[in-house]
């Protein structure tokens, strides 16, 4: 896959694909990123890309220009279609539904905006989609590109050593949170591990993996559970986790 991200700041993305599973999905040749920096494409002296907003207000607007060459030119680097997703906090949340999404794509174009934003011109000429890692806000698109770039890249085939990892995070698992996870050693100053976790009995694991996650995310996020269709097992399971752990949702929500 091939990622190309339209950034004031290059640097910060080659380090992006340095470290970690990203760096080593480069390394086996499945995922190339590459910066696209609109100031090498404004004119005159000082490279302006961005000016004062119609209307008045604080902070400045980037410019449509130097943003639509930059993305003209990550467009015609490689022959493959990109859409071009611009990371924004009015866009749709990011999800793991889309993450699959995107990392199923051969090429992506990020667009990261700065200052008071975009020209909303070029939002509508250029961008196919607007995306949101969260309801907050960074000083610039570079960030949540990132983090883009980072879930995207450890979904490629061969980037992680265990592909059956990707399988049991969160989300993955019928849009549950992950159950707990334990190493070495047994016994603890901060607690012992779960003997069912060194029975050896698969089955058993595998239900109280399963019962941990679906008490997790009754707890955590009961929101997610009202998108999950929970088999009678699974109902079953969660009101045996419930009946062990005496604590509230964090929503508040006990209606389950």
């Amino acid at each position: 896959m091939r990622i190309d991200v339209v950034t004031l700041f290059p640097d910060f993305i080659a380090q992006c694909a340095a470290f970690g599973v990203t760096g080593r999905a480069g390394e086996r040749g499945l995922l190339s990123l590459h910066a696209w920096n609109p100031r090498d494409y404004a004119e005159g002296n000082y490279r302006r890309v961005d000016d004062r907003p119609f209307g008045g207000g604080p902070g400045m607007v980037m410019l449509i220009d130097p943003l639509r060459s930059a993305i003209h030119a990550a467009r015609a680097a490689a022959p493959t279609p990109a859409p071009v997703v611009y990371m924004s906090p009015q866009g749709a949340p990011m999800t793991q539904a889309k993450v699959r999404e995107l990392a199923s794509l051969d090429r992506l174009i990020l667009l990261c905006g700065r200052y008071e934003g975009v020209d909303e011109r070029l939002i509508r000429a250029e961008v196919d989609e607007e995306l949101s890692i969260g309801d907050y806000v960074l000083s610039g698109g570079e960030l949540a590109a990132a983090v883009v770039v980072d879930a995207v890249a450890r979904l490629q085939d061969g980037a992680l050593n265990d592909a059956e990892s990707a399988l049991q995070d969160s989300f993955e698992a019928d849009g549950l949170l992950d159950c707990p996870h334990y190493t070495r050693p047994v016994e603890h100053e901060l607690g012992t591990v779960p003997a069912v976790l060194m029975s050896g009995n698969h089955a058993e694991i595998a239900r109280w993996r399963r019962m941990q996650s679906l008490g997790r995310t009754w707890l955590r996020r009961p929101d997610l559970l009202d998108e999950t269709a929970l088999s009678p097992a699974d109902r079953r399971l969660l009101e045996e986790w419930r009946a062990s752990n005496d604590r509230e949702p964090a929503a508040g929500r006990d209606d389950r």
